[in-house]
């Protein structure tokens, strides 16, 4: 018999508890624990979502968590998109009543645990765009119930399991986006209800097997950039169901069967780009009247292009890279059938064989059409006036064709215009002024054609050009100096081989961001310009065939990453600057052909042979052996030299002395640093200020600061609008505030500063003490309401993308370069930060707010205590970190708040963003995601989200690619940039540098076919 006590306490089970009571002692205290576990594994918790996770509520209503009503056992994990940084716990196996588990899009590491594999019950297991290592479990085959499994978009390697045959519910299979090898599996044939099989971009190699046949549901199949080769099966070709079929950027050959579109009329999607296909397109490819996307390109396929104008849906077309066309006059007809293409936004058709002349009823195409490509064909003619009807274009290539006559007046319609290339033909005429009109234009191309006349001073109205080209042309006259005002001009500026003369203005130091000047091969004389050294981002200079004159300015030197330097066939006279050979980066230089002589060089560029031409100067003499020079003459006139040295000593004594005196009387006249130094700036009256804000209504008021408040006004005497800052004498510094940023603006002129126009110190209608200083109004106000403006409820909220950023980014850069190197006396900001950058109308950012700036004379850049001027340092969060333990400000401050500036504009998040706590700060958050998880971190504002397809489109992944990699080289600048140690902070000229390679890399990889 049982002891009585056991009996005792059965009876008290069966009849003071119920079957659900006992299963929560039991099964519940089980899913609770686990869960604590799971929480345990989890490193970083970002954005605090497991805080709830805690013993006040029931864990079935902690965040993320749903449990089943009878047993109260969870059945659902869902934590998608929330940045966890950690490890996924193994002891999830043990909530054996998980159906769906989502993980997707965060940071998980480590490997994906096989014990996942007890989950019997788990249908959905989602665990993309993380960072898993190591293989794909085998164990997650125990899991028969699994019908939807997607693990793409990690760091995944080794073969797809053979065990994953035996999942006979799955329905989605998505493991793209990782380092697997191997081939297609022959089991995917097995997976009978599979309706999704999405393997793209891993490492895949091997023929596509013919047991894929056997998925007769099959509506998705996504296998592009892999290294898979052979033939499709014919069967894909047969299978109705499917929408989406991807296998762009493989190696797979054959010719696509005749009726192959007949077969497929759910098809939404074809991309095959990037293979080896051959043979003629299908004309069947007219009954497929679902399609949206169609992406032949890259290929070997012939013959001319079918009727395409059943296409009704089709917004993307693109035949590029391929031999269609017949060099006759018939191969262009199919394009009056996509004029019934009414959605058609994206079209190519450049690298082909296409001929005869492009019709008039390319003007017809659809009116949402905003990318066409026609470049490298053999069409010839005039270029159709009716396309100029495409006013959404924001891309026409027409390059390396036989068009001729001139460019049509009707393009003055394409306001949208940002791409625009019509190099490569037979234009002649002039250049039409309307292209002064095209404020969204960044690249422009009419290289090699015939155009002549002068060119055009209108170009300076295109503020956002980046790549101008005439060259190989007619143009005559002079270089007007407004394309020298062009700021905008980065990547090229390239007037070459034409018959441009006069001389080359210094206005060309304007250019400070440009990478490459071509003038070769003109008219041009003079004088080189030693302002040319201000291009500080300089690589490329093309002088030769010219008939500059005079000597070879040692202002080139000052170019430090000039890398090619050709003066050759010129005038040039007097000997080679020595300083030449200090331009590290110089890989080669010509100066052949010229008058020069004296002693060459040795070091830098001078020591290789292979890198160096100056021959045709029958006057050098000495360099190294390899350039067969005759040796230097010897001079023995030792008397002479010492006497001029003397002579030359005594002078330079004699005017040292005058020197030291007269900066001695003028520091005994030196006025009080505390005395304002506006004489210069034109005063304006108190009454005028207050007419033209409305009595500085409210309604004016655009914004406040640590000293005042910023007024919208209209300056009725000028008729001018203005931003207006009134003084709160009232704060403890304001008065300083006034001085020092009158001091430090009156002198200093840069597109990137804010411009101050007058200023007012006068008497309020109160009789009370009143001070204002007035600037040129932003008509886009600061950087903080494009960065926060949801957080800031403005009415509008608005977006910048990366290449609004990145521009924003370099113009304040060329702002403190301005600041740091350029000043006749270094100027320190100390408080930059997004309230204090404003925006003008044309998108050009402007540094403002020098209320507590310095004006340094130390060689050092930190100011001395005695030039301090106000006791703030800055803004927390953006002031350095040795500001606050007492340091002097220094130039190693202004470029931590950059650095910090830089990555707040990056991940949208504030220095001071209530996330950052327990020493945590915006550095150490980016840091930590460095360089493999940025994307993470990512303001999503920046680049819309990708969707999660399986369509791997060649030129997406090249963007995505792309825009990854400007990201990496900005986070890395900023991250430099605010390290906590001050000396190991980048400069200025570095930052600058590297700024502008990477918008000259990110320009070029967009519209790669510049």
């Amino acid at each position: 018999m049982l002891p009585t006590f056991f009996i005792w306490f059965f009876s008290l089970l069966i009849f003071n508890f119920s079957p659900k009571t006992i299963a929560f002692t039991i099964g519940n205290q089980s899913d609770y624990l686990t869960l604590l576990k799971f929480k345990k594994f989890i490193s970083n918790d970002p954005h605090r979502i497991l805080d709830s996770w805690n013993g006040s509520i029931h864990f079935c209503n902690w965040y993320g968590i749903t449990c089943n009503t009878m047993h109260q056992r969870v059945t659902e994990l869902k934590l998608p998109g929330y940045k966890l940084h950690g490890s996924l716990s193994s002891h999830a196996a043990n909530l054996t009543f998980l159906r769906h588990v989502n993980l997707a899009d965060n940071k998980f590491s480590g490997k994906i645990p096989q014990e996942l594999g007890q989950l019997l019950q788990l249908q959905e297991l989602y665990l993309s765009n993380n960072s898993f290592s190591g293989e794909i479990p085998t164990n997650l085959t125990n899991c028969f119930n699994l019908k939807y499994l997607s693990l793409s978009g990690n760091n995944l390697i080794g073969k797809i399991p053979i065990e994953i045959g035996s999942l006979q519910k799955l329905q989605e299979l998505n493991v793209g986006r990782n380092s697997l090898i191997g081939g297609v599996p022959p089991f995917i044939g097995n997976l009978s209800v599979l309706t999704t099989l999405s393997i793209s971009r891993n490492n895949l190699e091997g023929d596509i097997p013919q047991e894929i046949c056997r998925l007769k549901h099959l509506t998705k199949i996504a296998l592009g950039l892999n290294k898979l080769s052979g033939t499709v099966p014919s069967c894909l070709y047969n299978m109705s169901s499917l929408a989406i079929f991807s296998s762009a950027a493989n190696q797979i050959d054959g010719s696509l069967p005749p009726n192959m579109f007949n077969s497929l009329p759910n098809l939404k999607v074809f991309e095959i780009g990037v293979n080896q296909f051959s043979g003629l397109m299908p004309t069947s490819v007219a009954n497929a009247s679902t399609l949206r996307k169609l992406d032949i390109s890259s290929n070997h396929f012939v013959g001319q292009v079918p009727n395409l104008g059943r296409l009704q849906y089709l917004w993307r077309l693109n035949l590029e890279l391929n031999n269609f066309g017949e060099n006759s006059t018939k191969d262009l007809i199919f394009l009056k059938s996509l004029t019934n293409c009414s959605k058609l936004q994206v079209c190519s058709i450049s690298h082909n064989n296409f001929g005869g002349s492009l019709p008039n009823l390319a003007g017809n195409l659809s009116i949402q059409l905003s990318q066409l490509y026609l470049g490298s064909n053999q069409i010839y003619g005039q270029i159709p006036s009716e396309l100029g009807n495409l006013n959404s274009l924001i891309s026409l290539t027409m390059e390396n064709n036989r068009f001729e006559g001139t460019i049509p007046d009707s393009f003055w319609k394409f306001q949208k215009i940002q791409v625009l290339d019509l190099s490569g033909n037979q234009l002649s005429g002039h250049i039409p002024g309307f292209i002064g009109n095209f404020s969204q234009m960044y690249y422009l191309s009419l290289a090699h054609n015939m155009l002549g006349g002068n060119i055009p001073p209108s170009f300076g109205n295109c503020h956002n050009l980046h790549h101008l080209n005439l060259s190989k042309n007619n143009f005559r006259g002079t270089i007007p100096l407004e394309v020298f005002s062009i700021s905008s001009l980065s990547n090229s500026l390239d007037l070459s081989q034409n018959s441009l003369s006069g001389n080359l203005s210094v206005e060309v130091g304007r250019l400070k961001n440009i990478n490459k000047l071509d003038f070769s091969e003109n008219n041009l004389s003079g004088e080189i310009p030693i302002t040319i050294d201000q291009c500080k981002s300089l690589e490329y200079l093309f002088l030769q065939g010219n008939s500059f004159h005079q000597i070879i300015p040692s202002s080139l030197a000052y170019i430090r990453g000039l890398r090619y330097l050709d003066m050759s066939r010129n005038q040039l006279s007097g000997s080679i600057p020595n300083i030449l050979q200090n331009i590290s980066r110089l890989e080669h230089l010509n100066v052949s052909f010229n008058m020069l002589d004296g002693e060459v060089p040795k070091e830098g560029v001078f020591r290789n042979a292979s890198r160096l031409a100056v021959f045709g100067n029958n006057k050098l003499c000495g360099g190294i052996s390899d350039l067969h020079l005759p040796p230097c003459p010897f001079k023995h006139n030792t008397h002479l030299i010492v006497v001029i040295v003397s002579v030359v000593a005594f002078i330079i004594m004699t005017m040292l002395i005058l020197a030291i005196y007269y900066l001695m009387r003028k520091r005994n006249k030196k006025p009080s640093s505390d005395s304002p130094i506006i004489d210069q700036l034109a005063m304006v009256s108190y009454q005028d200020l207050y007419q033209a804000t409305d009595g500085f209504s409210s309604r004016n008021l655009i914004g406040s600061g640590g000293f005042g408040s910023v007024y919208k006004g209209n300056l009725m005497s000028e008729d001018k609008v203005i931003a207006v800052k009134v003084l709160d004498l009232e704060k403890n510094g304001a008065h300083k505030s006034f001085i020092t940023e009158c001091n430090a603006l009156k002198n200093i002129r840069h597109r990137n500063l804010v411009k101050i126009l007058t200023c007012c110190s006068s008497i309020d209608y109160k009789g009370q003490e009143f001070k204002a200083l007035v600037f040129e109004y932003m008509k886009n106000g600061s950087l903080e309401n494009w960065l926060h403006s949801r957080m800031m409820n403005v009415e509008q909220p608005r977006a910048l993308d990366l290449n609004q950023r990145l521009n924003i980014i370099i113009d304040v850069a060329s702002a403190l370069h301005y600041l740091h190197r350029e000043c006749e006396q270094l100027v320190l900001h100390c408080d930059l930060k997004p309230s204090n950058v404003l925006i003008d109308e044309d998108n050009v950012a402007h540094v403002s707010d020098f209320g507590i700036a310095r004006l340094v004379s130390s060689a050092d850049g930190i100011s001395p205590k005695e030039t301090s001027t106000i006791g703030i340092k800055g803004t927390v969060g953006y002031a350095p970190p040795e500001y606050g333990m007492g340091s002097e400000v220094s130039t190693h401050g202004d470029m931590y708040s950059f650095g910090m500036l830089i990555l707040e504009m990056i991940t949208g998040r504030r220095p001071t963003d209530e996330m950052f706590l327990d020493g945590q700060n915006l550095h150490l958050y980016v840091e930590n995601s460095f360089p493999n998880n940025v994307m993470q971190i990512l303001d999503p504002h920046i680049v819309p989200r990708e969707e999660e397809a399986a369509i791997e489109d060649r030129s997406k992944k090249n963007l995505i690619s792309l825009i990854h990699k400007s990201l990496v080289s900005l986070f890395r600048i900023g991250l430099a940039c605010s390290v906590e140690s001050p000396t190991q902070r980048m400069n200025i000229l570095d930052v600058t540098r590297e700024l502008n390679m990477i918008r000259k890399v990110f320009l070029a990889g967009v519209h790669p076919r510049q």
